[in-house]
């Protein structure tokens, strides 16, 4: 199973430009957009761990974090990343 391991911090201020409401959604579907754009797999196949889900949501729907340090793993046979907390 080949997989490569990347550290990265994605900003996530483009979602100042979304409705107060929508916010953190709309800061899950970014990020995953990033992470794709980033290591060139389709949207569809970006898993987000649920610990990363929680720092996102963690101060609630109108104040998602500016930015985020992931680690990003790519699993070149699925064609496929997830996305992690670094440890």
């Amino acid at each position: 199973m080949a997989e490569k391991e990347v550290n990265i911090t994605i900003s996530l201020r483009e979602i100042v430009y979304v409705n107060r409401k929508r916010r953190s959604g709309a800061a899950v579907s970014l990020l995953r957009k990033k992470v794709s754009r980033f290591v060139k797999v389709p949207e569809e196949n970006v898993w987000i761990d649920d610990q990363v889900n929680h720092v996102i949501w963690k101060r609630g729907i109108e104040k998602p974090p500016r930015k985020i340090k992931v680690k990003i793993l790519k699993i070149e046979e699925d064609n496929s990343a997830e996305v992690l907390l670094p440890e």
